[in-house]
């Protein structure tokens, strides 16, 4: 399976952290988005919306990084990763749109319009409701280790890969004692700097160098 990716991207590193644990090696193909290969007439041939990360695996095209985390661990994972009753399965999907819908969609809105769209200052208002959606989270984790039960899930890959990438780039999580101990617990992933630490802080500096300019 090839994937195509970029690794300060915290939607391609929740992939490759399932991957580590669902253990199946990828061909990775990495993309300098900044520098336009995303665009190059071959990706768009596998790919027409040009984003990443973007998995092949035989005939299968398949981007949205979600979606590439539940089709490998459906393919590939043991049951407790990606249960197969849906009772519990719901619950892992819910934290996925969770993560897709609100965690990660506010810190894109509080860090992207100053790194990416020319805005002089990051917005207090939106880092108010970037602390609100991790102090849901931090709710959400009371009574047990892991995002659902105590057991790792996908939706633990996808939401480290987000809250890693918060703390790289500076995001205060000290309020949040539930959320920095299941931080310190998905560390212990296999491979976790490789597949998550190390990109994250490469997107967190670039981050910083933004919003503390």
């Amino acid at each position: 399976m090839d994937l195509y990716y970029m690794d300060v991207s915290a939607p391609c590193r929740s992939v490759m952290l399932v991957a580590k644990v669902v253990g199946v090696d990828l061909n990775m193909k990495k993309l300098d988005l900044f520098a336009g290969e995303q665009m190059k007439p071959e990706f768009l041939a596998i790919n027409p919306q040009h984003c990443v990360p973007t998995l092949v695996d035989g005939e299968l095209k398949l981007w949205e990084s979600r979606a590439i985390c539940t089709y490998l661990a459906t393919k590939y994972g043991k049951d407790n990763f990606y249960p197969a009753d849906p009772s519990v399965r719901v619950l892992i999907d819910r934290f996925l749109y969770f993560d897709m819908g609100t965690l990660y969609y506010r810190f894109g809105e509080y860090v992207y319009p100053v790194m990416f769209r020319g805005q002089d200052k990051p917005d207090p208002e939106k880092l108010a409701k970037l602390q609100e959606a991790l102090g849901w989270l931090d709710t959400y984790l009371t009574g047990h280790e892991y995002a659902v039960g105590n057991d790792l899930t996908v939706a633990d890959c996808v939401l480290v890969a987000s809250v890693e990438t918060f703390v790289a780039a500076g995001i205060d999580i000290e309020a949040h004692s539930r959320v920095k101990a299941w931080l310190e617990k998905c560390r212990s992933i296999p491979d976790y700097a490789k597949c998550n630490g190390d990109g994250a802080k490469a997107f967190g500096e670039m981050a910083k160098a933004k919003l503390n300019a």
